[in-house]
């Protein structure tokens, strides 16, 4: 106890950052495995180191050597059982610059990014809301930092100005492009009928299809904002960071694409 007391009076302001470091990544990927069964892997192993330091502190040499083989290789198992997780981990670091103030997010705060992509906003809003009058389903991603190439590769690739009626046109049930995602990337659109990957999330709801799951998925991967419109119930919904906003209205659209473009 009394070890205890003089380090803590022996508290540095490194030991504070390093706390607030591990603290951010443990969050991050944390937000990228929740709701996965990976959750319930992480547990398991440390359920398992706690036991190991318990049995090792009660002095049962045998079991402790077990445990301690079982731990000795679990950076390798560690690298096998979260190899998606570890990969997502990793392009969301390297997808935002803290240090330059690139990042729109920080632990559990937004903060302002200095240079955001300008973007038609009211073209893609009216375009949302006009499909969703007529139920016309459509997957809508707007890229960040990440220019998402190599999905945008997966479609057919051109470059077009942000329209509303461009927009219509490609997902009109009979067009040729309207199954996947549209990307838009700087105001531009670059690729249509994209294929995105579908999150592993166990605990979405049942009612959501392939576009909601496509959506979650990409977002979860990068940081990328997708739009849904609902060809069942005309809803749009607003996903980022694999977190979705169901059924929202035009005004709160908008203000939530300010936030990220304007």
């Amino acid at each position: 106890m009394l070890l205890f007391i003089n380090e803590l009076f022996h508290f540095r302001w490194i030991d504070a950052l390093d706390i607030l470091i591990v603290g951010y990544l443990l969050y991050e990927f944390y937000m990228l495995i929740r709701g996965t069964n990976a959750v319930y892997v992480g547990v398991g192993i440390v359920l398992v180191y706690v036991l190991w330091k318990l049995v090792d502190l009660s002095g049962m040499h045998l079991l402790s050597e077990i445990f301690g083989a079982f731990i000795s290789i679990g950076v390798l198992a560690l690298v096998i059982v979260f190899q998606q997780e570890i990969r997502k981990f990793l392009t969301m670091l390297g997808s935002q610059n803290i240090l330059t103030g690139h990042s729109r997010r920080f632990l559990f705060w937004k903060v302002n990014d200095t240079s955001r992509n300008s973007l038609e906003i009211d073209e893609i809003v009216e375009a949302c809301f006009d499909m969703s009058k007529t139920k016309t389903g459509a997957l809508i991603v707007l890229t960040l930092k990440n220019e998402l190439k190599e999905t945008a590769a997966t479609g057919s690739v051109f470059q077009a100005q942000v329209q509303r009626d461009l927009i219509k046109s490609v997902f009109y049930k009979n067009s040729p492009l309207h199954d996947g995602a549209l990307i838009i990337r700087r105001n531009q659109i670059v690729a249509a009928r994209c294929i995105l990957p579908v999150s592993n999330k166990f605990d979405m709801p049942e009612d959501l299809g392939l576009r909601h799951r496509s959506a979650i998925g990409i977002t979860e991967s990068s940081d990328a904002i997708a739009i849904i419109v609902s060809e069942q119930t005309g809803n749009v919904t607003y996903v980022e960071h694999g977190i979705m906003q169901r059924n929202i209205g035009k005004t709160e659209l908008e203000t939530l694409l300010k936030f990220n473009f304007a």
